[in-house]
């Protein structure tokens, strides 16, 4: 019996399976070095990663990482601590003070395995001289709810922090340095991933100011302070004290849709992977979305059905209402009032992190029949739309996908599946 729902979850298991650090970590370890190995981390796969390289590492090691509260696993010789997520805590400044701790004195023969992965943004707050954690929670409170996209925040916070923009890997000079990462951000630029704490960086003060600016957002007097005298400047391309950092990406969202393509394929159903960077408005993507999945329903264009619409990214909410909404189900919900409920079309978004937004609920199931059920329990999938309540909509339904905490991050899946009967109607 066909059954889409199932196909769409298994298609969202291969994709986090695809980043699962048990899988990544091991082939991408370096040789242990003449001297120490120190193990320093930040984001929600980071204990997992730490995990995975306790097994796989033949000499000594040891190290502290941070994740997001709910994510740590047992580790033997690396500490794991964690802290919030996606506003920073003082766990998490604490956390990072430690890190930076672990590797002031080390020397050339020694080797620092970093490990990196989304959320670590969030999970080291450390901020540069004359900030404190709460000038970062304000601004981050202000991005958060701004519709900046995920570059846009990160070059902010790059500027704000004693950590972030190849600080981390300046700190360790003169060990050598190779990082680990799992990329959670469109185009995978490590600068964006955790806010690049071991990469140069070529932005500037001048750049997240405007940023703020831009966004209508007004920092506290010590933020702007630190960016209008350039206080916040980053390490930039060139710098010597980088000049041993190896940065290896162990995991992206493009292999993860890749790994939910060959799962369709053995579905029987041809797959087609419209983009692993896509941005923008929640409900402007579902939009979109909603329009090519109807002219391959209706017109058998670009793509004949059967067949499965992949994509991956970060978008982005601009919050309007007082719901409970993720992006991913936001998109759905958009995705939902475009389609109107055509009997061919089911769709799955969720987070491969396990969280959509502050909810511990990874995304949710859309079917054909989702609107009309909606509506026999006096639900509006529009006014939900406007409140930013897809959660609430979905869990109504009983459509939501919940996961728990994967240990890993490679953002944001999206699959939109047109059946067979669909071709039939479009001959």
């Amino acid at each position: 019996m066909f059954q889409p729902r199932a196909i769409l979850q298994s298609l969202f298991e291969a994709a986090i399976a695809a980043a699962d650090p048990a899988r990544c970590v091991p082939p991408n370890l370096p040789d242990p070095p003449p001297g120490r190995t120190v193990v320093i981390g930040a984001g929600k796969a980071a204990a997992s990663m730490a995990r995975a390289l306790e097994q796989h590492w033949m000499g000594d090691l040891t190290g502290l990482v941070v994740t997001r509260y709910g994510h740590a696993v047992p580790t033997s010789r690396i500490r794991v601590r964690e802290a919030a997520h996606p506003v920073p805590d003082r766990a998490g400044l604490e956390a990072a003070r430690e890190i930076i701790s672990l590797v002031s004195d080390l020397g050339p023969d020694d080797l620092v395995l970093c490990l990196i992965s989304g959320g670590g943004s969030a999970l080291l707050p450390l901020p540069i001289d004359g900030l404190t954690l709460e000038d970062k929670q304000e601004v981050n409170k202000a991005l958060l709810r701004s519709g900046a996209t995920i570059g846009e925040m990160n070059c902010v916070r790059r500027h704000l922090s004693a950590i972030k923009g190849g600080r981390l890997a300046a700190a360790c000079h003169p060990a050598k340095v190779v990082t680990l990462l799992v990329s959670d951000v469109p185009g995978d630029d490590p600068i964006n991933i955790a806010s690049g704490p071991t990469v140069p960086d070529p932005t500037t003060c001048a750049d997240a100011l405007e940023i703020l600016n831009r966004y209508g957002i007004k920092p506290p007097p010590a933020v702007l302070e630190v960016l209008t005298s350039g206080r916040g400047e980053t390490i930039k391309p060139g710098d010597e004290r980088l000049a041993r950092a190896d940065v290896r990406m162990i995991a992206t969202p493009q292999m993860a849709l890749e790994a939910a393509a060959t799962v369709a394929a053995r579905h029987g159903l041809p797959s087609h992977i419209l983009g692993d960077a896509i941005e923008g408005e929640a409900r402007d993507v579902g939009k979109v979305m909603a329009g090519i999945a109807l002219q391959v329903a209706r017109r058998g264009q670009p793509f004949t059905p059967p067949c499965v619409l992949l994509s991956g990214g970060e978008t982005t909410v601009t919050l309007r209402g007082q719901g409970r909404g993720g992006r991913n189900v936001e998109f759905l919900l958009a995705l939902a009032t475009t389609l109107d409920g055509h009997p061919e079309i089911h769709a799955l978004a969720g987070d491969t992190d396990g969280v959509d937004g502050l909810e511990e609920i990874a995304g949710a199931y859309l079917a054909p029949d989702s609107i009309a059920r909606a509506w026999a329990k006096g639900i509006s999938a529009k006014r939900s739309l406007a409140e930013n309540d897809g959660h609430g909509f979905f869990e109504a339904l009983g459509d939501g996908v919940v996961t728990g905490p994967t240990l890993t991050n490679v953002n944001d899946f999206r699959a939109i599946l047109i059946t067979e009967e669909a071709a039939r109607r479009a001959d």
